[in-house]
């Protein structure tokens, strides 16, 4: 019987020497950890909600990815913005948001609501304005975000409306 190439615990690739604690290494030749109590509150902001990055260009020199957390506080509701270019993908964590939208789809726009909970997915398009509402009285509603783009965009809206198409 041939000797084993590894030993238990040794890891999968034996051959590769660790490099957990080696910071020279150029941003994108190694993977990055980024601990829950390392998210980065020095991001884009919307009044009434928080957000904070765990991958972005900066932190970890993603370029075409902003990922991170949103909260918004019980019985508040966010500013209408948008994100620009960016595709947004967002995984409700905890709580029951609502994410607002106009649909303008009709002869008239019509305000629709998103009512989610744990476990739901939404996907907002690029240049679509909206707004995350959490109605709940005790509970903080916390989503995980991912995007399209290397940093958070936001673009702050003095109110929500549908852009017309040659804006979007």
């Amino acid at each position: 019987m041939s000797k084993p190439l590894t030993t238990p615990g040794e890891g999968f690739h034996p051959h590769l020497h660790d490099t957990s604690n080696s910071s020279a290494a150029p941003l994108r030749t190694r993977l990055h950890h980024i601990r829950a109590d390392a998210l980065d509150g020095d991001t884009a902001q919307t009044g009434g909600m928080r957000r904070f990055a765990a991958v972005s260009g900066k932190a970890v020199g993603s370029e075409k990815l902003w990922m991170g957390q949103t909260h918004v506080a019980p019985s508040t509701s966010s500013s209408d913005h948008h994100h620009g270019e960016s595709e947004t993908a967002i995984y409700v964590v905890s709580g029951h948001p609502e994410f607002v939208f106009l649909d303008a789809s009709g002869q008239e726009p019509q305000e629709v609501r998103l009512r989610t909970s744990p476990g739901d997915y939404v996907f907002v398009p690029p240049f679509v304005p909206h707004r995350e509402e959490n109605p709940d009285t005790a509970e903080e509603a916390v989503v995980v975000i991912a995007r399209s783009t290397q940093e958070a965009v936001v673009v702050n809206l003095p109110g929500l409306y549908a852009l017309p198409a040659e804006d979007a």
